[in-house]
């Protein structure tokens, strides 16, 4: 199905974007904090948006 070639590269590159995509997330954490302080809030009104939908769709249908 695949040659080992194939694996090992398919490995190596798995292996290296996560060690990748972590090292940027650390680099970054500290601007999240900084620039998206708050944002649970705006969580909060999409789910309980969502919510009135589903509980207007119940009881009206």
């Amino acid at each position: 199905m695949f040659s080992s070639g194939q694996l090992q590269f398919a490995l190596f590159f798995v292996i290296s974007f996560t060690a990748i995509i972590v090292w940027v997330y650390r680099k970054d954490s500290k601007g999240h904090k900084i620039h998206y302080a708050g944002t649970y809030k705006i969580l909060i009104g999409f789910i309980l948006a969502i919510i009135a939908l589903f509980m207007i769709k119940v009881f009206v249908h």
